[in-house]
């Protein structure tokens, strides 16, 4: 089975694949509203010094587990010291609870482009609109179950047919659109205002704060704690350059982060006049604000049309890696075929993500954790278990494999390791440390103890 393992056909096909996975509807929804809320240029500041170090350590250590062992997690930890396979146990659990509710989302992202391509845009830009849509039991499931037949049918063609094939088009299409929509957004009167409030550093409003959200954003926005990025490792060449690849990555997510900032915070600003709090995360700044926001432009239902395929574009591309990585995982385990082995992944979607979707309506009596069931998911997995499971894997590549065993995979075939120093003091020092701060943070969060 490892000798046979699929393999990305070329580096720029492993570095666009694995940049899909990361760039999320995190970067869309999320990544606007936190730069928005703590300080502007104070947080891309804070954030693109983790992306360099935090987040490049993580990353590169999660590669390298799979390139070297040519597994999956629960393979990769397995076969590195059976005691740590739990390791691998907890990281499959990662991407088995999100991906039934994020394809519920992403279901809502096909139908929001469907009514802005049939001309509703007035419609949706009705505060009730959203809600009346989630709240309804047979549409939402169809749609849900449209994005995750999509998804499936990407993971069956394979590594080089489906995913890289794929990645290829889409992303560079992403890219395209996201430009393209941010420059159009600084031509509508008042969005300078909200480029200057965006990007200009006020370092009186630094605080914990600030450097907490931007650790989490990171954590969440690189698909780090998911088994992602070892399993897209497990498909990478020895021969690609694994530093320069973990850079171009890290380039590609925080580019298009930083381009979803100057396409949405500006285009909020001028539409609120000026009032940031108008600028809210989550669903409701994509399904809800934003809509009232292409109602109030020019060209408005055009843009709108093309945000929702930029936003689709984002959550496919990461359903995907989602999707790939439990297949990964049970081929490995099983020696299941690929298309057997995708069929009852489908299969487990669709069961597991009707909750998620009826949660908003007829099950919405059903609240776990006193949430809906969505957001009991989403809590779960986002702010519980990815950062155990970070935290887990930088106490196993630091003091159980030690770092020199993921320095050596990142110089295999003469390759060089120019960041081998940081890497190890921050995997072993300061990951931990930051990972710690994460987890206490997003509990007394949803507690309502501390708000980020």
């Amino acid at each position: 089975m490892k000798n046979n393992r699929s393999n990305f056909t070329s580096k720029i096909g492993f570095i666009l694949a694995a940049a899909g996975s990361a760039v999320g509807l995190g970067n869309l929804w999320r990544f606007p509203y936190l730069a928005a809320q703590y300080g502007g240029g104070t947080f891309l500041l804070c954030y693109l010094i983790l992306a360099v170090t935090f987040g490049f350590a993580l990353m590169v250590a999660e590669i390298a587990l799979g390139r070297k062992t040519r597994l999956s997690a629960i393979g990769a930890f397995a076969v590195l010291d059976k005691k740590y396979s739990f390791i691998g146990v907890l990281v499959a659990l990662v991407p088995i609870l999100i991906l039934p509710y994020y394809s519920v989302i992403g279901g809502w992202v096909i139908k929001y482009f469907i009514v802005f391509i049939s001309g509703q845009t007035h419609a949706a830009s009705d505060d009730a609109y959203f809600t009346g849509f989630i709240s309804q039991t047979g549409e939402p499931l169809l749609w849900f179950a449209l994005f995750v037949t999509f998804t499936a049918i990407v993971v069956i063609l394979g590594v080089e047919k489906g995913i890289e094939t794929v990645s290829k088009f889409m992303m560079p299409v992403l890219v395209v659109l996201t430009i393209g929509i941010s420059l159009y957004v600084l031509t509508i009167d008042g969005a300078w205002d909200g480029v200057k409030y965006y990007i200009m550093p006020h370092m009186s409003d630094f605080s914990l704060k600030t450097l907490l959200a931007a650790m989490g954003q990171l954590f969440y926005s690189m698909s780090l704690a998911m088994g992602i990025m070892i399993t897209y490792g497990s498909y990478m060449k020895k021969a690609t350059r694994l530093e320069s690849s973990v850079r171009q990555i890290e380039f590609f997510d925080t580019a298009i982060a930083f381009f979803a900032g100057l396409m949405i915070v500006p285009a909020v600003f001028a539409f609120s006049g000026g009032d940031a709090t108008k600028l809210n995360a989550g669903p409701g700044l994509v399904f809800i604000t934003l809509p009232k926001v292409f109602d109030s432009m020019p060209l408005g239902g055009l843009f709108g049309t093309l945000f929702f395929v930029l936003v689709f574009l984002a959550a496919v591309t990461s359903s995907i890696s989602l999707m790939e990585t439990i297949v990964s995982i049970l081929m490995d385990r099983f020696h299941w075929s690929r298309k057997l082995t995708s069929i009852i992944v489908f299969v487990y979607i669709l069961l597991m993500g009707i909750p998620s979707s009826l949660g908003f309506g007829i099950w919405d009596f059903i609240q776990p954790l006193g949430m809906s069931i969505l957001d009991a998911y989403d809590f779960i997995s986002n702010s519980i278990l990815m950062p155990i499971v970070a935290l887990l894997t930088c106490f196993f590549v630091a003091f159980i494999i030690k770092p020199k065993t993921i320095i050596e995979e990142a110089e295999a075939e003469g390759a060089k390791f120019t960041a081998k120093t940081l890497f190890t003091v921050v995997i072993k020092w300061v990951a931990p440390v930051i990972l710690v701060a994460i987890l206490i943070s997003s509990v007394l969060n949803a507690m309502g103890l501390y708000v980020l």
